[in-house]
């Protein structure tokens, strides 16, 4: 069983161990308040989990442990950013920031990043934009191709995410998190360390059969949602994340699963809209509690307890995570231990 460890101890953790790699201790909280995040709204693929590989290519020299983000290219409604191959969690705060603060005199603000890294679920930084009271927009480009062109075998695409947080007056905020994939990445490498099958339709292999053994991921294929329709949506916002920002798309995105010492120049994008450019801010919000209470009290279908809208299942969780604590599988905790005895830092709930 998974034990239960409460949030603080979890961000003491985490950023205990950054300092140790190198990481400076302003650069190391904020990183691993925003692990701990992601592990409380039960994005398990994102937080904790991934601290031994971001350390394992800090200490390769895949990744800049003392970074500075930059300005590169700016304009009134945007700015381009480059994370000068940080921990990516850097790079995309200060795109988000900058887009908010841009957002309060234009209205609307788009801001990219370049030479950034993976930086944990999409919605983080959407709903960053969104606690200034904003409608945050998020995308990025995944840090390893698993996903073809359709009908194709080659793995020029990854999951390529999107995140949309939208500001409530009374009920949960509306926050859509998702892959342009059936599943993230991230959910299949959880089956693997949990030693757990895949649904199927999840991925497929090279002949178009079911694949769920996830310690065969490598030989598989992500299937896109809506088929075509996924592909076309991983391909585009590709674009947008990648390609514009002079990022890595198609052949020269790096799978930093599998390789530690490359620079992986991973893109994203954060678009911040300032609601009172287009009208009262809390007749806004109203209106869109009012649209939920449609929703979730409209006619179901048989056997349907409940209509739920996008971020209320996470709400839930975040608060119930934090009250109890969150959970650490066994295997997970073990690795945890041996990567503090590493790096001779306190280990977890020391």
């Amino acid at each position: 069983m998974p034990e239960r460890v409460p949030a603080e101890a979890l961000r003491r953790f985490m950023a205990g161990i950054y300092e140790a790699a190198g990481v400076p201790a302003a650069d190391a909280a904020l990183v691993a308040g925003l692990m701990t995040e992601a592990d409380l709204i039960g994005a398990d693929g994102h937080g904790v989990f991934r601290l031994a590989q971001y350390i394992r290519r800090i200490r390769a020299g895949g990744m800049n442990p003392r970074a500075v983000p930059r300005i590169v290219e700016e304009r009134p409604a945007s700015a381009l950013i480059d994370g000068d191959n940080g921990l990516g969690h850097l790079a995309t705060t200060m795109a988000a920031r900058t887009a908010i603060e841009k957002a309060r005199t234009q209205g609307v603000a788009w801001c990219g990043v370049r030479h950034g890294n993976h930086a944990g679920p999409a919605s983080l930084y959407a709903r960053m934009v969104m606690e200034a009271g904003m409608i945050g927009l998020y995308l990025a480009v995944g840090s390893a191709n698993h996903l073809p062109p359709w009908g194709g075998l080659e793995l020029l695409l990854s999951t390529n995410p999107i995140a949309v947080a939208v500001p409530t007056e009374e009920e949960p905020p509306i926050v859509l998190d998702m892959a342009t994939t059936v599943a993230a990445y991230g959910k299949v490498k959880l089956r693997a360390q949990r030693g757990e099958a895949m649904p199927e339709g999840w991925m497929i292999d090279r002949q178009g059969q079911p694949l769920t053994d996830p310690k065969r991921a490598g030989e598989g294929l992500l299937l896109p949602i809506g088929g075509y329709k996924g592909y076309g949506l991983a391909l585009i916002f590709g674009l947008l994340a990648g390609t514009l920002n002079g990022a890595a798309m198609g052949r020269e995105v790096v799978d930093f699963n599998a390789d530690d010492t490359t620079v992986t120049n991973t893109g994203q994008a954060v678009l911040a809209i300032d609601i009172a450019a287009f009208g009262d801010p809390a007749a806004f919000r109203r209106r869109v509690d009012e649209l939920a209470r449609e929703i979730r009290g409209s006619e179901r279908l048989p056997g349907v307890d409940r209509i739920f809208l996008p971020g209320e299942q996470s709400a839930a969780t975040r608060a119930r995570r934090a009250a109890e604590g969150v959970p650490i599988p066994p295997q997970l905790r073990t690795q945890l231990d041996t990567l503090a005895g590493e790096l001779g830092a306190p280990r977890l709930g020391a």
